[in-house]
């Protein structure tokens, strides 16, 4: 259900807002009334009702020159979403040094070089969120997630520092913890495995619901955090994961 009007006048930049998760995240926004930034390295597939920012949040010239083009255009920056984000597949010995420095600089530190170019425009508005992309990996161990779990727990833990360091300036700092979400990124390791069918019948089979997340899901909840109905929310989570990471149910 959409809240119209919720965020009316506000102004969101979206990460990784071209496609999947933070397009359906930046659809979701705009239907509650939000203005919307999307910040993508590609931006060709952005919704054209969009103003979209080419930017790469691993390079902080990249996202600081994003970020002022942002604020120039709005006068305004009222909520960012961390979204933009890699994965990495494999155990502890599958990823070299460079690739941890990639996933790393990529999926934790993006999201401090962006929060902190809009930190300025966050404390001057009245409605300040922040809403960080982690990962069912950030709480449950998943087989061959090694890299990628490592970064998304540390975005979970870099959402509980940035909260308790901004309450006091009116800005809220939250998560989100989808499950195996249906989008791009999952369908191309879908395509690479020996049986996709087989492949996607047992992703599906992990989360207790029996599917895939959808995008949709995953953006109602990133929205309810940041609406100002959610002001008492900070420094936690909302799973969107079937029941994954709470539920142990019997097999049928």
């Amino acid at each position: 259900m959409s809240a119209q009007g919720q965020l009316e006048g506000l102004v969101a930049i979206v990460t990784g807002g071209a496609s999947g998760i933070g397009a359906a995240i930046a659809e979701r926004l705009h239907a509650d009334g939000a203005q919307i930034a999307v910040l993508d390295r590609d931006t060709a597939g952005a919704d054209a009702r969009f103003a979209a920012f080419t930017a790469d949040v691993s390079d902080r010239a990249s996202v600081d020159a994003a970020v002022t083009a942002v604020a120039e255009h709005f006068g305004r920056i009222d909520i960012v979403i961390n979204n933009a984000g890699i994965g990495a597949v494999g155990d502890i010995s599958a990823n070299g040094d460079d690739e941890w420095a990639r996933v790393l600089s990529i999926n934790v530190t993006g999201i401090a070089r962006v929060t902190a170019a809009a930190l300025p425009w966050l404390r001057q508005s009245p409605a300040a969120a922040v809403c960080n992309t982690a990962s069912i990996a950030s709480s449950t161990g998943l087989p061959q997630r090694a890299l990628y779990s490592a970064s998304k727990g540390a975005v979970s833990a870099l959402t509980r520092a940035m909260a308790a360091d901004h309450l006091r300036e009116g800005i809220r700092v939250n998560a989100v913890n989808p499950g195996t979400a249906d989008t791009p990124w999952v369908g191309r390791l879908l395509d690479q495995a020996a049986d996709p069918g087989a492949e996607r019948a047992a992703l599906e089979a992990r989360q207790p619901h029996g599917r895939l997340v959808s995008p949709d899901e995953v953006a109602a909840a990133v929205a309810y955090l940041v609406s100002p109905a959610a002001g008492s929310t900070t420094g936690t989570f909302i799973e969107v994961d079937g029941g994954m990471a709470q539920l142990r149910l019997r097999a049928e």
